[in-house]
């Protein structure tokens, strides 16, 4: 778990955050160990932002894995930050409930994605 949130931290570094100077990094750990970071990117009308996680599963998909055991996330500011709402999302279309989420405040917490996204939206949900 510390390999993890290290991993995390140090992609922070890499952050584009002039607006609102909040870093995030995220480290994703697939299902043979290989380990993807991503940091957030803002853009001048917000909307077009990248977040850290999707910046990491978006480089991981793009090298061919869609298996996914855990990630880390966090800030410059260290305050436990969790995915949000869509990052959850899309963890959930490539992960089931029990995929790990690293926080990285005080203490690192360890939340399952079925703990912060109860009764998600899955392809089971589209018509056939």
């Amino acid at each position: 778990m510390e390999d993890l949130l290290d991993a995390a931290r140090d992609a922070i570094d890499e952050a584009y955050a002039p607006y609102s100077e909040y870093t995030v990094g995220a480290a994703l750990e697939t299902s043979d160990g290989t380990v993807y970071t991503g940091c957030n990117i803002e853009n001048a009308n917000y909307s077009n932002s990248l977040h850290a996680e999707e910046v990491a599963i978006g480089a991981a998909v793009s090298d061919g894995y869609q298996s996914f055991e855990r990630v880390a996330v966090t800030s410059g500011k260290r305050d436990g930050v969790t995915p949000c709402g869509m990052c959850r999302q899309t963890f959930s279309e490539f992960c089931d409930e029990s995929f790990e989420i690293i926080t990285d405040g005080d203490e690192p917490t360890v939340y399952e994605l079925g703990e912060l996204l109860p009764t998600t939206i899955t392809s089971d949900h589209l018509d056939k």
